[in-house]
């Protein structure tokens, strides 16, 4: 039996010993234009669909519903996936990725392979040997979700269909040139990027994916695309486009989106009392002491004295957009500049459904424009 053994040791060594003597040789091929064997593309297809699947057992069923979601994920899959994976219209992604090794597919004839949550495993953790990264922030599984449900939408989109989920459609919220501030050239960066999510007028796409910008404090603009790219802030959206961004061009980008006149918030009917509203108004000027959480129009107005201007104006912002930034400072998956913690202090005492309460509120008052400090 010892002696069996020490036969099987042996032969494991020798054939270690064979396997380090040829990778030392260098003939094994590794230039991606020799491609796999179909046997190795085999396994390795094989080995991923298997290692989603036992990875995601058991997890809860997605919530992609929300259209705001759709449009938050296709934001980011023009720069971040059509490059590689080809979107309906367009014919560069063969001409640029033919020459992986292994090519990345054309996304919108293979959707259907995978179940919701195992994409949204793939868009989050990457895949090894294949050049598909993991999302840049894995703290936003809220983001991680949005690119799922855009994908999920993927596969029924023509080229006119995809076009108006990533660029505003003429005549919706966000859509025509970037408009003209006096005595202010429009930053290319807001031409070529910000513009596509926030809108020309800094006023989004009128829904909650991306945060209304025009008229917001430049103190707070220019904290935020600073933690951006300092990596104080997590955005697997934000934060590839904020590093690339030279210090000068983040402060013309603030300067301008502070300057434009602030977007009006949807109305209700006149004279109509809005339950959720009025909660809302109650803990935002009052607090909830026993909770521990402080009076919000303190630090966030409207109020007739000075406020800090690095702290965020919240009048008029969209309420999906608000209540989903107070959960993720809840959960201390929200970074940001140097009072972010005051933040996470003040969310941990809200339950989702005031959350909820005061994002409405908020949401339902009117703009003010906050080009100069006050």
């Amino acid at each position: 039996m010892k002696r069996r053994l020490l036969k099987w040791v042996g032969l494991a060594l020798l054939l270690a010993l064979a396997a380090f003597l040829v990778m030392a040789s260098g003939i094994i091929s590794i230039p991606a234009s020799s491609k796999h064997w179909a046997l190795t593309y085999w396994i390795l297809d094989f080995t991923k669909r298997r290692s989603v699947a036992t990875h995601t057992l058991g997890g809860d069923p997605l919530k992609l519903h929300e259209e705001w979601m759709v449009l938050k994920g296709a934001g980011h899959y023009l720069t971040g996936c059509q490059p590689c994976h080809g979107s309906p219209g367009t014919n560069g992604f063969a001409l640029l990725m033919k020459g992986a090794t292994p090519s990345p597919p054309y996304l919108p004839d293979r959707i259907s392979r995978w179940e919701p949550d195992e994409l949204f495993y793939i868009v989050k953790h990457g895949i090894k040997f294949t050049g598909m990264p993991a999302w840049p922030a894995l703290q936003r599984d809220d983001e991680v979700r949005a690119m799922t449900a855009f994908l999920t939408r993927l596969p029924s989109l023509d080229a006119q269909g995809f076009d108006a989920l990533v660029y505003p459609a003429p005549g919706t919220p966000g859509s025509g040139p970037a408009r003209q501030v006096e005595g202010m050239a429009v930053p290319r960066a807001v031409v070529v990027s910000c513009a596509r999510c926030h809108g020309s007028d800094g006023g989004g796409r009128g829904a909650g994916a991306f945060p209304k910008l025009a008229g917001q404090r430049r103190e707070y603009l220019l904290g935020a695309l600073d933690a951006y790219a300092r990596g104080q802030r997590y955005s697997g959206l934000m934060q590839p486009l904020s590093v690339g961004l030279p210090a000068e061009e983040r402060t013309r980008i603030a300067d301008y989106y502070a300057a434009l006149q602030a977007i009006a918030p949807s109305t209700a009917e006149p004279g109509a009392v809005d339950p959720e509203v009025e909660r809302g108004r109650s803990i935002a000027h009052q607090g909830i002491p026993e909770q521990r959480v402080p009076i919000c129009i303190r630090c966030h107005g409207p109020k007739s004295t000075p406020v800090n201007p690095n702290y965020p104006s919240l009048a008029g912002q969209y309420r999906e957009y608000l209540l989903l930034q107070m959960k993720l400072f809840k959960q201390g998956q929200r970074g940001g500049g140097k009072y972010a913690h005051l933040m996470h202090e003040a969310a941990r005492g809200l339950r989702e459904d005031q959350m909820s309460d005061v994002a409405a509120y908020f949401a339902s008052l009117p703009t003010h424009s906050h080009s100069r400090s006050h």
